[in-house]
């Protein structure tokens, strides 16, 4: 295995998206391998609009006394003309000790700052935000290949599922189950960790509701309030719930990853949601859409029993189901 060298370090990095936790990432990493050759680096981080030419040429004129040193310029979409023009005109004959990290959020706005550097050969290391349900999946297994450790795709639709899709959030649960287990992550892992957590949601309470399972709905809906779980968002559960099947249901019976784009919902929801569908009728879904209509009101209108109005909702949704509504 070869030695790390300086010329292993990309003269010009461009690293281009919005999502904070990847362009965060890529600037620790450049700057840990700067380290890596050079202990005593010299890191320094501007802000492109407001940085003068002249300042940024004395960072990237040669140094008399030697040494290494990165230049991290933040928010490079806002960098004026004349900076730009300076900027493009270093990365076409970069000095070799040091390196220039140009963070730039991908828009439109300093497109032609980003081209140019791009054009130059500077090295692209993408940080746009995740969009679909696939790219987060893809980011759990690699946070925790990263880490050591193995992940299937179950899992990570599981960890997203009850941690959301906040990347730091995702990375910190990763690191976490990385932490306390032997690396191998599979669904059941994920439940036992955050069964707590899953268990006082009131995505729990609306997913026993909508496959009729009474009892367990209401276990858990009790379970949410003794801990301290507010009744809207369980009442919000319970309306997307009805809503999220009554929109698959219409859809037909696809394939989740190509209905994903036109419902505009992720697949594992989708998938999900086909799964509750059997059993329910277009007038049983209306009927507990009523339901859960009116159970929004009371809870939202300060009735004088929120609980009681989040029961009345679970046993009238179930009926709906099976018909028995009145």
């Amino acid at each position: 295995m070869s030695d790390v060298t300086g010329v292993d370090l990309a003269p010009i990095l461009l690293v281009l998206g919005d999502e904070e936790l990847l362009a965060t990432r890529a600037v620790s990493e450049a700057v840990a391998k700067a380290r890596s050759v050079d202990p005593e680096v010299d890191v320094r981080e501007y802000q492109a609009g407001a940085l003068a030419v002249g300042e940024i040429a004395e960072m990237l004129s040669p140094s008399l006394f030697g040494g290494r040193r990165v230049l991290v310029l933040r928010s490079a979409q806002d960098a004026r003309k004349d900076l730009v023009t300076a900027l493009l005109g270093y990365a076409k004959n970069p000095d070799p000790d040091v390196q220039l990290v140009a963070l730039h959020l991908g828009g439109g706005k300093g497109k032609a700052f980003a081209d140019g550097l791009r054009a130059a050969g500077a090295t692209v290391i993408a940080a746009a935000k995740l969009k679909g349900h696939r790219e987060r999946v893809a980011f759990v297994r690699d946070e925790i290949r990263r880490g050591g450790g193995r992940c299937t795709d179950d899992a990570a639709d599981a960890l997203i599922a009850a941690v959301g899709t906040d990347l730091r959030e995702l990375a910190a649960a990763c690191s976490q189950l990385i932490a306390d287990t032997d690396g191998r992550i599979g669904a059941d892992t994920v439940s036992r960790y955050y069964r707590g957590r899953v268990e006082v949601s009131g995505f729990t309470v609306a997913d026993a509701t909508m496959i009729g399972d009474v009892p367990a709905a209401l276990e858990a809906l009790r379970w949410a309030l003794h801990v301290g779980v507010d009744p809207v968002p369980i009442a919000d559960a319970l309306a997307d719930g009805v809503r999220t099947v009554a929109r698959v249901a219409a859809a037909g019976r696809g394939d989740p990853y190509q209905l994903a784009s036109t419902l505009g919902m992720p697949a594992w929801k989708i998938k999900n949601a086909q799964q509750r569908a059997r059993g329910w009728t277009p007038e049983g879904l209306v009927e507990a859409m009523r339901a859960a209509a009116e159970c929004n009101a009371a809870v939202k209108g300060g009735a004088d029993d929120r609980a009681y109005a989040l029961e009345k909702a679970v046993f009238s949704v179930a009926a709906a189901r099976q018909g028995t509504a009145r």
